[in-house]
Order: structure tokens, then sequence, then C-alpha cells
């Protein structure tokens, strides 16, 4: 029979084991504890402000916003009966920009728009009336609008000293009263057939002319013993003829549309100078010449 003792001994050997491992296992954890690699410390994050933010105000050097002065050329195609009055203001507005320079051509209004049409070189186009202006803008050849710059008064013209006392519009239809009217889409020309067709006078005119200053030519050489032309072209020309008044019953106001072109080369002074027309300067000009107040 085995010895008790021989049983015993192994049971209390493995009883021991046990209680010191438990013993141990306190401090085990902590050595496992303090061998732990150290986690990194977090790094404290700002909060944002809740103050409102107010942007700095942008610097921009005074240069930037400066607009350079205008520099070039422009060719401007006038109607005849403007040519006194714009002869002035392209002066005026080449002395207000020093860079400028603008070469005018007058003629007729629908002489110019066939120029026009044909490729001459316009940048601006003033019209004596909006028919032509209208013809441009179909062709697709006006850049923007065609503002209303200025407006004038049809007038009877006879030659200085009025030999055939003509007195009012019914005596150009006396057979021996030579007139001259403007062609058929010259602005003057169908100002005068509106007119003499409301006041219920029909006038077969002896001669029809191309321009306003035709007319005014032929009056002034005797050519002609009336035609009907603008108050300001009799102005101009008071040493060579003389005018008669058409009652305002009877009369009408022919408008001045101006525009820049498609075509233009230049048209930051192209429409520089359709502005300039509109503002006092030029209105003070216009004024002089007996045009019409803008309105």
């Amino acid at each position: 029979m085995p010895n008790v003792a021989s049983r015993v001994l192994p049971i209390a050997v493995a009883v021991f084991a046990t209680l010191a491992m438990t013993a141990v296992s306190p401090a085990a954890s902590a050595a496992t504890k303090t061998t732990k690699p150290k986690t990194k410390a977090k790094t404290a994050v700002p909060r944002p402000s809740t103050a409102p933010i107010t942007a700095a105000p942008l610097t921009v050097p005074a240069t930037t916003i400066e607009r350079a002065p205008l520099s070039g050329s422009i060719n401007v195609f006038a109607a005849a009966s403007l040519t006194t009055a714009f002869i002035d203001i392209a002066a005026t507005f080449e002395k207000v920009n020093p860079g400028v320079k603008v070469t005018l051509n007058f003629a007729g209004s629908s002489t110019l728009v066939t120029q026009i049409q044909n490729g001459a070189p316009a940048d601006v186009f003033a019209s004596a009336d909006t028919s032509n202006m209208d013809r441009l803008a179909r062709a697709g050849i006006i850049d923007g609008p065609a503002p209303i710059f200025t407006r004038n008064r049809p007038m009877i013209v006879v030659p200085r000293g009025n030999p055939l006392r003509v007195e009012n519009l019914a005596d150009l239809a006396k057979p021996e009263v030579f007139v001259g009217l403007g062609a058929v889409g010259v602005p003057v020309g169908d100002y005068a057939r509106e007119i003499l067709a409301r006041a219920g006078i029909d006038v077969k005119p002896k001669t029809l002319e191309s321009s306003v200053s035709a007319i005014v030519n032929k009056a002034a050489l005797r050519e002609i013993d009336a035609g009907i032309v603008y108050v300001t072209d009799v102005a101009i020309d008071d040493y060579r003829v003389d005018g008669i008044a058409i009652p305002d019953s009877q009369n009408i106001v022919a408008t001045y549309p101006i525009a820049t072109l498609v075509a233009s080369k230049n048209t930051a002074i192209a429409k520089g100078f359709v502005s300039f027309t509109q503002g006092k300067a030029a209105q003070a000009i216009l004024a002089k010449y007996k045009f019409l107040a803008l309105k």
C-alpha cells in the first residue's frame, strides 16, 4: 500500500504552486501594465472663435481703376446738315482726348448708307432721319442702340432777296417757281414730301438733289427759286440765301440718330464720340447752330 506521505507531497506541492501563482498575479499584472508602450499625449486643438470675422479691406492700387486715355482714330460719317456743327464737335472731342483723331465724311444720309454698305471704313454714322439708320440696323451693321442726339426743322429756302417773292408752301406749286427738293431717300426730300402732302400741295420739283447742301447751293447761285432745307442750313448761309418759316401746323420735326458701327476698328473711341454728342459741350455747339434742344 503506498505511503500516505508519498501521495500528500505531490498534492501539497501542487497547492503551494497554485497559491504562489495567485500571490504573484497582482504583481505580474502591475508589471505588465508598466511595460505597455505609453500612448502619445493628444495635441490640443484650438476651438474656433465665435467672434464675428471682419474681412480686411482689399487695397487696390489707384492705377488699376483709372481709365486709360483714348488713343487712335475714327471715321465719322455724318449727314450734310451736320457739317458745321460736327466740325466744331469733333475739334472739341479731340481737345478733350488729345490722343484721338476724328476724320469727318459728310454727304446725304442715303449716300452715306450706300457707302457704308459697300464697305467704306466708317466707325460712327449720324443720320438726319431714322429711316436710313434703320436700313443699317436691319443689315446688322449697327453696334447697339442708335440714340437721338438732336433735332431740326425744315424751312423754305430762296435766293438772297427772294426775287420771286415766295411767301409760303402754296407758292412752291406755282409753275413759274423753279423748286429744288431732296431726292427720294434723302431725309430733307422725304421730310419735304411729307410736309407738302399734309398741306395738300402738289409741287413738281425741277431738280432732285442728293443732299441738303446741294439745294442750298443752287438757291444761292439762283439756279432754283425755292427749295425746302433745314433751319440750320439757312442760318449758316444767311449771307447767300433767305429763309421762310413753315407754320408749325404744317411742319414736322426732323430727328437725328447716331450709332457705332459693327465694323469699327476702334470701338472705345467710337462709343465715346457717340456719348459725347449727347453731352453738354456738344449740345451747346448744336444749339449755337440752331439745332433744337435734345428732349
